[in-house]
C-alpha cells in the first residue's frame, strides 16, 4: 500500500502518524470492511486452482469508519484528533459483502486480524517515513474505550475486492 494512495487506512495511518487530525467524513457511522494483502492472495491462488468462476474474496466483518480511526489513534498517536468533515453524497453507507461462496467453494476465509494488519502497516510508513519506532499497545489497550465487533478483520484491499465484485 502507497502512503499517498488516498485510501481510508492509509489516510489515518499518515494522519496519526504525522500528527496532523485524523479526517472523518460525516460521523463516521459507514461500515466498511477490510482484508490483508496476504489474505487476498492466498484467496486468489485457491481461486485459480478452484472453482473458475468469481467470488468475493473480502472480509464479512464490517467496522464503523469512526471505529477505525479510533483505533489508529490508539495504536500510533493517542494525542491525535479526530476531526469530522462533510460526508460526500457518493459515499457508500455500509459495506459488508457475502464471502459464502469463498469459504464454501475454496475453504478461504481471511485470517488476518485487524489489529495484526494495522500494525503490519503502521510499521512499514514508520520505516518508509523514517519516524521513529515505537512500542505497540496490547490488544486490550488498543480496544480499551473503542466499541467491541467481531474478530478478524484486515488491512484493506478495497480496490481489488472491488472490482472482483464486478467480474462476471
Amino acid at each position: 500500500m502507497f502512503e499517498n494512495d488516498g485510501r481510508m487506512v492509509s489516510n489515518f495511518a499518515l494522519q496519526a502518524l504525522k500528527t496532523i487530525l485524523l479526517m472523518v467524513y460525516g460521523e463516521g457511522s459507514q461500515t466498511r470492511s477490510f482484508c490483508y494483502v496476504s489474505d487476498l492472495i492466498e484467496g486468489l491462488t485457491r481461486l485459480i486452482e478452484g472453482i473458475g468462476r468469481s467470488v468475493i474474496l473480502e472480509n464479512p466483518t464490517e467496522y464503523t469508519i469512526l471505529v477505525l480511526a479510533q483505533i489508529i489513534q490508539k495504536m500510533v498517536n493517542p494525542n491525535a484528533e479526530i476531526l469530522n468533515q462533510p460526508l460526500p453524497q457518493d459515499d457508500p453507507r455500509r459495506r459488508r459483502p457475502d464471502t459464502t461462496l469463498a469459504k464454501t467453494r475454496l475453504g478461504w476465509a481471511p485470517t488476518i486480524q485487524l489489529h495484526e494488519g494495522l500494525r503490519l502497516l503502521v510499521d512499514d510508513f514508520r520505516e518508509r517515513l523514517g519516524a521513529p519506532a515505537f512500542s505497540p499497545p496490547s490488544l486490550r489497550e488498543v480496544h480499551a474505550g473503542v466499541p467491541r465487533h467481531e474478530p478478524c478483520v484486515c488491512e484493506l484491499t478495497e480496490l481489488f475486492t472491488h472490482s472482483l465484485q464486478h467480474v462476471s
